[in-house]
């Protein structure tokens, strides 16, 4: 995600945010103001945002004060200028106590406030370290501008003032919300991450004029949401003004692919991820430490492979084990400056494609823009959304904040950087919801009443779709897996045991998901469901086409008599250049998803041949002497307790 949340509580955590998230995550010097510590920092001023602010006497984009912010976070939710109101009714006559309770927003609160994280896409801010001033203008302000909107939506559709016993009524902020952004330019490394903190007071006013608290709960509830509308909303603008395209690219093996810049060299983004390769590092260990942690009595504490629930917490625990301290921040030109520099001598970019890193983006946009019409079919978008719904989450059930998560990330994957008609999520969401989902809600409170807590699943059973795939075999005990995909494997040495450098993991979600809205679309499509789309206006072919792989892409090859050839080792997973020709002339539905079900048999080859050589891999490991440390699966099917390692079962949902 690119939108991340944390609380923020009065007292040492504002105190925190006081001494260094207003200054750039850097370390303010003490009794030094805060705009001197700012210009010292080279950082921007805070600014004022939300719909909220005429109420409390404040302006969109007005400077934020060190007394505005410790009144409105620090000082437990007061006004931000409760220090001139106190001042006022003492001098009318009024007493301490009554002058005091006219500066406050209600109760006196113990969290104040959330901090939302918003940062673009890494092809996104390279374009905006390494472009003139036009190109980074023109990011930062659609970089501000889907802030604004995220905020908007937040107001108007998520935030929820909470009053009566036990926070039994709720209504939204009819007002709306305060909020303050600080605006970042580096990351812990020094790389460039441009970013910026949106400080939200949790202080709301409902209609009668008495001021409540927004649930902080719901907020964390949609942030998975409110990321993939940022992102979707950043990346169309920024394509727009510039001329650019987005493409798939995954980052993770098995993992959701993200939307990045065609044209950028990932070589680049790897320069930029240097945290990333400490974490992996450090991920590593902690895996293998994981599925080798014995007992007393030698008997394993866990399961031999690695769940996702599981590597999601070990990931959390490496990136706190890893995190360097923060550096001294530096003006934006320096950094600049540096950054170009450095990205040239050791990134492995040639040195003309980081100073025209904007052209070879567009260069690589008009190619995709050339063969890939930006479609959209509702019908179709709404099985691929309530499919991968449906497995990504445990259970099967889901809510609906989750199928607009999916939705704005599938209209991102097939409109491919360009703008969307407003309310095309919505339409999607609720496609999925009257014609593929099934309302199986049973609220017991008020809340469980509300059309956002209605807890949905999908119309299939889980039968219907492809199993879960086995955990992921070990490689060929004579080789390590390389350290470069375009590497070859490099020969075991003799001081390590086979399966130390490869640990067991169990295939994340996503690929069941995909495949599963292929099984979907097959399967519906002698149903009036799948086959009235024929007559629309949308073109399904296209809409299909536009949501493929980049490999699945390549242009048609001149000479039309090695159709027939077998492909090239390494290119299996890609579908033959006959049959996209054939997706690319097919003008009918039912030629489309006739397709569709040729690949899933090749795909269900290659899970067969998984399934046989991860069958191996688990007999092998159940054959380790006891000397060696052996990790076979517990009879009972259950892991043993460890409080510092995390189960495979627990945590909050990896999904959403």
């Amino acid at each position: 995600m690119t939108v991340d949340i944390r609380v923020i509580r009065a007292g040492q955590m504002y105190r925190y945010y006081l001494r260094e998230t207003v200054v750039g995550d850097g370390r303010r010097p003490a009794r030094t103001p805060l705009r001197a510590a700012q210009e010292q920092a080279g950082v921007p001023v805070g600014r004022w945002m939300g719909r909220g602010l005429a109420v409390l006497g404040l302006a969109p984009g007005e400077e934020v004060t060190e007394a505005q912010l410790r009144n409105l976070f620090g000082e437990r939710g007061r006004h931000p200028y409760a220090d001139r109101i106190e001042a006022e009714r003492l001098a009318a006559g009024d007493s301490p106590k009554k002058a005091f309770k006219a500066g406050a927003l209600g109760r006196r609160v113990t969290v104040t406030g959330v901090d939302f994280v918003f940062r673009p896409q890494p092809t996104i801010y390279l374009l905006w370290a390494f472009g003139d001033d036009e190109t980074r203008r023109v990011i930062e302000a659609a970089h501000e501008r889907a802030i604004e909107r995220v905020l908007e939506w937040i107001e108007d559709e998520v935030a929820v003032l909470r009053y009566g016993k036990d926070g039994i009524y709720r209504v939204r902020p009819p007002g709306g919300l305060v909020a303050a952004r600080f605006r970042h330019y580096e990351a812990r490394s020094g790389r460039p991450l441009l970013h910026d903190h949106v400080l939200l007071s949790v202080k709301g006013q409902r209609l009668d004029g008495k001021w409540g608290s927004i649930h902080t709960t719901a907020l964390h509830e949609n942030t998975v949401a409110a990321s993939a509308l940022y992102n979707e909303l950043v990346a169309a603008e920024v394509c727009e003004e510039l001329g650019l395209a987005t493409e798939s690219r995954i980052v993770t093996p098995g993992r959701r692919p993200v939307m990045e810049i065609a044209g950028v060299p990932h070589e680049l983004i790897r320069w930029t991820s240097r945290r990333s390769d400490q974490i992996a590092a450090c991920l590593a260990e902690l895996e293998h430490e994981y599925v080798t942690d014995v007992d007393d009595d030698g008997e394993p504490r866990f399961l031999p492979v690695v769940s996702e629930r599981a590597r999601a917490k070990m990931n959390q625990m490496a990136a706190r084990k890893t995190r360097p301290p923060k550096q001294k921040t530096q003006p934006l030109a320096q950094l600049r400056a540096w950054w170009k520099v450095s990205a040239i001598l050791t990134s492995r970019v040639a040195a003309d494609v980081v100073n025209s890193l904007l052209e070879h983006a567009r260069a690589a946009a008009a190619a995709i823009r050339a063969r890939v019409a930006a479609v959209v079919d509702v019908a179709l978008a709404a099985i691929d959304v309530t499919a991968t719904v449906f497995v990504m989450n445990d259970g099967g059930r889901f809510h609906r904040r989750h199928l607009l998560a999916e939705a704005r990330r599938h209209l991102a994957l097939v409109l491919r950087g360009r703008r969307r008609d407003p309310g095309l999520d919505d339409q999607v969401v609720a496609a999925a919801i009257s014609t593929h989902c099934l309302d199986i809600s049973e609220p017991k409170t008020v809340r469980g009443l509300e059309a956002g807590y209605r807890l949905y699943t999908a119309r299939w059973s889980l039968s219907d779709l492809p199993a879960r795939r086995p955990p992921t075999p070990a490689p060929h005990p004579d080789r390590q897996p390389p350290a470069d995909p375009g590497e070859p494997p490099a020969h075991r040495p003799p001081s390590q045991d086979a399966g130390e450098w490869e640990i067991p993991r169990i295939p994340l979600q996503y690929e069941r998901a995909v495949l599963a809205g292929a099984v979907v679309r097959e399967k519906l499509r002698t149903i009036t469901t799948a086959t009235a789309v024929r007559g629309r206006a949308y073109d399904v072919v296209a809409h299909q086409q536009a949501a493929m792989p980049e490999q699945l892409l390549a242009p048609e090859p001149t000479d039309s008599e090695h159709d027939d050839q077998e492909q090239e080792p390494g290119r299996r997973e890609a579908m033959d250049l006959k049959a996209l020709r054939a997706l690319r002339e097919s003008r009918t539905d039912v030629e489309a998803l006739d397709l569709t079900a040729e690949r899933l048999r090749h795909l269900g080859k290659a899970f067969t041949a998984a399934a046989d050589r991860a069958h191996t891999t688990m007999n092998r490991y159940a054959r380790r002497s006891d000397a060696e440390k052996p990790h076979p699966v517990r009879e009972d099917g259950q892991q043993a307790h460890c409080p510092q390692y995390p189960g495979p079962h627990g945590g909050r949902e990896a999904s959403h």
